[in-house]
């Protein structure tokens, strides 16, 4: 069998423990159980049930049957996807509504961030995201002049902004810089999110770019606790992601876009 086999088999229960199969608390068949139905040796399978181990989904006792540790929808770092397609790609039902599009002068950051002149107008988007029918997410993004005709010409129901103004547009984003970290859900968060004023949210703040540096939106996403977790893969050769003293450094992340 090839060398990927294992990462089949720890995707497929991954997946299984995502959508509850294997609850928290729960233990996963055992090795000899899992190789049966996968027709894999019983090496193999212990390579894909100690990747979930080191992701953190299950215990990593040997000589025992895994226990769940945990369920969550984990974004990945290591590539440049668009939200819808992240959620798609887990198996969620993903829906989005834009529920404000305003022209209007650029804020000093917006300005600082997209590289225009301060009071430049921007396309500012308010839009709400739902997966599996739950309000997981709050975006508010600036999107500079250029951009901004594109985006006002889609559907406020569009569930991939970024996707759909690529394939109408040609407006495609290859990178992106990302700030991570947490905020107190304010008045308006609150009641989008179904949850209470005061409460933990996760922000992630980013920009994105085409191929040549020009930059599209800069947006501020909000997420409901526990809804979305963020992984990081890094090694000695490569760190795609940097830690900062205070919550306005630019990261030196280039990876995950929303849409």
């Amino acid at each position: 069998m090839g060398s990927s086999r294992y990462l089949e088999i720890a995707e497929a229960l991954r997946q299984s423990i995502l959508r509850g199969e294997y609850p928290v608390g729960g233990r996963l068949p055992s090795e000899s159980d899992l190789a049966a139905r996968w027709s894999a040796s019983r090496g193999t399978v212990r390579q894909a049930v100690g990747l979930l181990a080191s992701e953190g989904l299950i215990g990593s006792r040997q000589g025992a049957r895994r226990v769940v540790l945990r369920q969550e929808r984990r974004h990945s770092f290591q590539q440049l996807n668009s939200f819808a397609q992240w959620a798609q790609a887990m198996g969620c039902e993903v829906s989005s509504l834009m529920l404000s599009r305003t022209t209007r002068p650029a804020t000093d950051e917006e300005a600082s961030r997209l590289g225009v002149a301060p009071g430049s107008e921007v396309l500012y988007v308010l839009r709400l995201r739902r997966l599996d029918g739950d309000p997981v997410l709050v975006e508010r993004t600036a999107y500079t002049d250029w951009v901004a005709p594109a985006v006002r010409e889609l559907p406020d129901d569009c569930v991939s902004i970024m996707n759909s103004i690529a394939s109408s547009a040609g407006i495609v984003a290859h990178y992106g810089e990302h700030l991570l970290d947490a905020v107190a859900a304010g008045s308006e968060d609150a009641r989008l999110l179904s949850v209470r004023r005061g409460s933990p949210l996760l922000r992630q703040r980013y920009l994105t770019y085409t191929a040549a540096g020009r930059p599209i939106e800069w947006t501020d996403d909000r997420y409901r606790a526990g809804s979305v977790a963020f992984s990081v893969s890094n090694s000695a050769a490569a760190t795609p992601l940097e830690r900062h003293a205070g919550p306005d450094m630019p990261a030196a992340a280039q990876q995950p876009g929303r849409g």
